[in-house]
């Protein structure tokens, strides 16, 4: 039989599943690397230790398997990551990250000057301090001397691709992040790249997440142990991978991701988009297109509390906790490294309100959990003011992992969770698409019909519903009421 890897490259590790073509997960590794934070705010990581990683966990990954049987690989990877190469392909300066937050003056260049009106004109977005675009602007500032060697500019997952292929693409759902493409109309922005001062031959080729990038290196196939004619498909930004992973393809779909950061995604078979700008408007991994809300901190606040505390067991933690649920006095606002969706404000910060004398550690641990949910409830509320209509949805990533927090994002929307037999999210949906690259399926929303299955609902309680509704209202406040007190702690 047939068999495909997944590889999801995320910010501080690769995870990697070897799965054949009935969707059975064969194998899986993951290699970790680390994070480089040069100074406040800022994000970087050196490609090289992705490709590194990736070739070690291929290895790993097949060890003891039928190496002779995989016939494609796929990508899911982090998204609106600066990757910049020179004449030459050699890397020019590190990555520049998704979570980075030094863009704070380009991205109100942008919409302030260039004007939020005419970003969404031209690619049915605007600025958001994460974007690729902003990046690029920022470092014709600031690196002038490394803006002039570029070459090609590209994604994460797209260095991998390159890497192994020699072929400089990349897909719709990922090129949607940067800020430089026409949504909408599935073509890079003319006047983006103007504004930006680069040319769209220094863009990679635009193409379908499940169509073949081509068949990987001799060099790297030997050095691999794979078969020569090794199909690689482009793969996806890692929410899209993910929503292939948990089923949410074709219209009406929705999945929640608690991973470093937390998204909610709603597919669509025809672009929507959000004129109150909170929201992003980007393809989908199936052809189609997809809303998307993002909150940039969400199970890294609830490991950066477990750090704080001292605590490695989240089980132990969490017990018992669902006797406060919907009692709980004490809020937390998300906002570690700044927020997107729907506050696009890099100068917010996360804190703690309501505490008083008696407050209990038990309560802040709630606290945490709940705040990210809030959120994420935020993300949803836009949604439904776009005329879109979310009845239930999917939930991915480590935080998906606690009951607990299940329950929390149940009671919290006040819609069904769906629990999906396998979790391995973006990782999964790579394969997925690999699978469809290489005929298995004919596509994505046939692979997502024979191998996506819900092993648990959990259905929300009316009446802490019902409590966590009122609690909402005084969330929602909570932001609007500090906006300016972050903003001039920040200066």
């Amino acid at each position: 039989m047939n068999a495909y890897i997944g590889i999801d490259l995320g910010t501080s590790g690769v995870k990697l599943l070897f799965v054949d073509a009935k969707g059975t997960i064969l194998a899986e590794n993951t290699q970790n690397y680390p994070v480089s934070y040069p100074e406040a705010g800022w994000s970087e990581q050196s490609p090289e230790l992705w490709l590194k990683a990736v070739k070690i966990g291929v290895k790993e990954l097949l060890k003891g398997g039928d190496r002779s049987a995989v016939k494609g690989i796929s990508f899911g990877g982090q998204m609106h990551g600066l990757v910049i190469l020179d004449k030459n392909d050699e890397v020019i300066r590190p990555c520049i990250l998704w979570n980075d937050g030094r863009t704070e003056r380009e991205t109100a260049y942008l919409n302030d000057v260039v004007g939020k009106e005419n970003l969404f004109k031209y690619t049915g977005n605007i600025a958001f301090a994460g974007f690729t675009a902003p990046k690029i602007l920022w470092l014709k500032q600031n690196e002038p001397e490394n803006f002039e060697k570029i070459a090609k500019i590209m994604l994460p997952k797209d260095y991998l691709a390159y890497m192994f292929t020699g072929e400089f693409c990349t897909d719709y759902s990922d090129a949607s992040g940067t800020l430089l493409l026409d949504v909408e109309n599935r073509k890079w922005s003319r006047q983006m790249c103007d504004i930006c001062g680069i040319c769209e031959g220094q863009l990679p080729k635009l193409c379908e997440s499940f169509s073949p990038v081509g068949v990987i290196k001799e060099a790297v196939a030997k050095d691999l142990g794979l078969p020569k004619n090794t199909v690689v498909a482009i793969g996806a930004g890692d929410n899209a991978a993910a929503a292939v992973g948990t089923g949410a393809t074709g219209g009406g779909k929705a999945n929640i991701s608690l991973g470093t950061s937390g998204t909610l995604f709603v597919s669509s078979q025809k672009c929507i988009k959000d004129n109150s700008y909170a929201l992003h408007s980007f393809c989908h991994a199936d052809g189609g297109w997809h809303l998307l809300g993002c909150i940039l901190s969400a199970a890294s606040c609830n490991s950066w509390w477990m750090s704080l505390i001292g605590a490695d067991d989240y089980d132990a933690e969490q017990k018992g906790l669902e006797l406060l649920l919907g009692e709980n006095d004490v809020y937390f606002l998300p906002y570690l490294t700044g927020e997107r969706c729907p506050h696009n404000d890099v100068n917010a910060r996360g804190c703690f309100i309501g505490l008083n004398i008696n407050t209990t550690r038990a309560q802040m641990t709630l606290a945490v959990l709940e705040g990210v949910a809030f959120a994420i409830r935020d993300c949803l509320e836009r949604a439904k003011s776009c005329g879109v209509s979310v009845e239930r949805a999917t939930l991915c990533g480590g935080g998906a992992k606690s009951p607990l927090w299940r329950k929390i994002m149940a009671d919290v929307t006040g819609i069904p969770i769906d629990i999906p037999q396998t979790e391995q999210g973006p990782a999964y949906g790579a394969a997925m698409l690999a699978m469809v690259c290489c005929g298995e399926y004919p596509d994505a929303q046939s692979a997502a019909d024979n191998l996506i299955k819900i092993k648990e609902t959990i259905y929300p309680d009316k009446t802490i519903s019902q409590k966590y509704k009122k609690k909402y209202q005084n969330f929602r406040a909570m932001y609007p009421a500090l906006k300016d007190v972050f903003k001039n702690h920040i200066q």
